[in-house]
């Protein structure tokens, strides 16, 4: 008798659970979803992103967690995994994506399906970039800002932090880490001839080397991003350059465009350049007049490298996150898979949990157990930017305010 009222409670607690979870089901459904055309952006209105999100074989929950770290609906998203890996793993994340009921409501998310083969510091990678850019103008030219992330990285600030600083300055401006000081890296990367097979290869392969090594150009000036710098608003002190950029919507679509010949001459240029990323955009942009004026001289992200730096930065951890988050910088790279760091950063700062997207001004629904609070949503154009993101608009203006200085101009 007791075994049968035990299993009679046992099921009428599932059947309580079952019912709470399709209450909550139907709340999200009956949500007034309003459509991703409806946002509001343009002059007046708080900026808007375009992500490229870039992983290789076995990064789609690196990439999905990583989206849901830096969603807003008002941004907009490309996701790309490389030739390495396969469909399942690109349909594995379209599903995880469509999971997120803001993302099917508002539709601002994109899986490449035909992906890129890139090689390692090989001008591939250029192509890619400069892909993803074509198909963000194409698909929604409402956007302020592109952004280049790797599943490696990681925000350290909501997108209503981020938006909410870039709207008190101009949006022509270009965050991009250069200097024409090219120091070792001229015999070393910009002198020698390589060739990228992942131009005309299927699959991924590694660049090899001419025997033969040519001048320094003199119809342009060569810019890359700098060797060694004290970071003026970080604790970290050696640097190896950067191929990581926060670029106009105007820059871009000079680069994708290009009604002036330099930027296409420049990408043939660059295709025999060893790291191609760190010397084409910082190149083409400090060599037009029309937006050589428009640099910020970094990069916004925070990184910590080896002494002396190797071709990657230092995996963060939690030893590293106090100085990380007052760094002042936007991201942070790079990161292992779930690193418990990551978990820190999502407790302390994103406010966010499980598949759910980075807590925000536009999350309306109650916060529980079964209820996603970014399941429902009011106008997405009211920011809360929190403390983090009031720090961060310091930060913004300071380097902003630097930006006239001779050490952070084109020459």
């Amino acid at each position: 008798m007791a075994a049968e009222k035990k299993l009679i409670l046992t099921l009428f607690i599932a059947a309580f659970i079952s019912l709470i979870v399709f209450i909550s089901s139907i709340r999200v459904s009956s949500s007034s979803y309003k459509p991703y055309a409806n946002v509001r952006r343009g002059r007046g209105h708080p900026p808007a992103f375009a992500y490229y999100i870039s992983g290789t074989r076995g990064d789609a929950e690196r990439i999905f967690r990583l989206l849901l770290a830096v969603y807003h609906p008002r941004n907009r998203y490309l996701l790309h995994i490389g030739t390495e890996g396969d469909g399942d793993e690109r349909r594995k994340l379209s599903v995880m994506v469509r999971s997120v009921p803001a993302v099917r409501a508002f539709g601002n998310v994109d899986v490449i399906g035909k992906p890129d083969a890139t090689t390692f510091m090989g001008a591939s990678n250029v192509a890619a970039v400069l892909r993803a850019a074509a198909v963000l103008l194409k698909v929604d030219g409402e956007w302020d800002w592109f952004v280049t992330l790797s599943a490696g990285d990681y925000p350290l600030l909501t997108q209503d932090g981020l938006s909410h600083a870039f709207s008190f300055i101009s949006r022509d401006s270009n965050f991009i880490d250069h200097t024409s000081d090219l120091g070792w890296k001229e015999g070393q990367r910009i002198l020698p001839i390589v060739v990228d097979p992942g131009i005309y290869l299927a699959r991924r392969a590694q660049i090899f080397r001419a025997t033969e090594k040519r001048p320094l150009p003199n119809a342009f000036k060569v810019f890359t991003g700098r060797a060694l710098f004290p970071l003026k608003y970080t604790y970290e002190s050696i640097y190896s350059g950067s191929p990581w950029v926060i670029l106009s919507r105007s820059f871009l679509e000079y680069c994708v465009f290009a009604w002036d010949n330099l930027p296409r001459t420049l990408l043939m240029y660059v295709n025999n350049v060893v790291l191609a990323q760190e010397v084409y955009f910082h190149t083409v942009i400090c060599n037009t007049p029309e937006f050589k004026n428009t640099t910020i001289n970094a990069d916004l992200r925070y990184m910590v490298w080896d002494n002396p730096p190797k071709m990657e930065p230092l995996f963060l951890n939690k030893s590293n996150y106090n100085q990380m988050v007052q760094s002042g910088a936007a991201f942070a790279r790079q990161f292992a898979k779930n690193d418990p760091v990551l978990d820190m950063v999502d407790s302390k700062i994103l406010k966010r949990s499980g598949n759910r997207p980075a807590l925000g001004a536009w999350c309306t629904a109650r916060q529980g157990w079964f209820v996603d609070p970014c399941s429902q949503w009011d106008d997405v154009s009211v920011l809360s930017p929190g403390n983090r993101g009031k720090k961060f608009e310091e930060s913004l203006k300071n380097l902003v305010d630097d930006s006239g200085s001779e050490t952070n101009q084109c020459k």
